[in-house]
């Protein structure tokens, strides 16, 4: 039987919800950010209809086409999750209201002077490199002071949190472990930055979301259990 994207939507809503209950957490702490990259705009449009959205998409061309497609649908929230390049930085500044995947002061600055002012400001996560893995993306947890010390100065976006996807791992409990540096690095942050929002942990996805959830995710990223797999 073919699973609906509204079906698969319900599931993964109820799998958030149990796992916040389960963790004694409200179930209103945590979002759910659908992942809809190198999915078509009907299919984007069709979680809308089932009450998503917020959306996340790593691929700036691909998300922008959608956009367009998808015009009509004032209330999206469009989340830029995936590598950013600088030849890309005015098209994100311009066109999503999040972005998770800053990792470099040089891009956090052109996002800043290239957003435009009467947007208001762009909502930002710095992507931690939280297992310290060569071929990931992030910054590391030394050098993770400095760069939101930097961000957090910068006039057109605002410093929200962190985003980390840690190295692949199938222990319950030892998931845990990456996603609880994470929440200790985001309340080092606090202390140091006591005048910033941050508020967000953008952590799990469909193989750790309760280990993300139990150690205080507040957006988790789920693609494939929506919206089926990636061809």
């Amino acid at each position: 039987m073919t699973t609906t994207i509204a079906d698969a939507l319900s599931a993964a809503r109820q799998r958030l919800d149990h796992a916040l209950s389960s963790a004694g957490r409200d179930t209103n702490s945590a979002t759910l950010l659908a992942v809809s990259k190198t999915k078509p705009a009907d299919m984007v449009r069709e979680a809308w209809q089932h009450g998503q959205r917020e959306f996340g998409e790593n691929y700036v061309q691909e998300a922008l086409d959608k956009q367009q497609q998808l015009s009509d649908l004032d209330d999206i929230v469009w989340h830029f999750i995936g590598p950013l390049q600088s030849n890309k930085t005015r098209e994100v500044a311009n066109h999503f209201h999040w972005v998770h995947s800053v990792e470099r002061e040089k891009i956090a600055r052109r996002l800043s002077d290239q957003r435009d002012p009467a947007l208001g400001a762009l909502q930002v996560c710095l992507q931690v490199n939280i297992s310290g893995e060569p071929s990931k993306s992030g910054v590391s947890l030394d050098e993770l002071p400095k760069l939101a010390e930097q961000v957090a100065s910068l006039p057109h976006i605002e410093l929200r949190g962190l985003m980390a996807i840690p190295a692949p791992c199938d222990d319950p409990q030892r998931q845990r472990e990456p996603f609880a540096a994470l929440n200790d690095a985001l309340k080092h942050l606090h202390s140091i930055l006591p005048d910033a929002q941050l508020d967000t942990l953008s952590m799990g996805m469909s193989n750790d979301l309760e280990a993300a959830v139990f150690e205080g995710a507040t957006m988790v990223r789920l693609g494939t259990a929506i919206f089926g797999a990636r061809h």
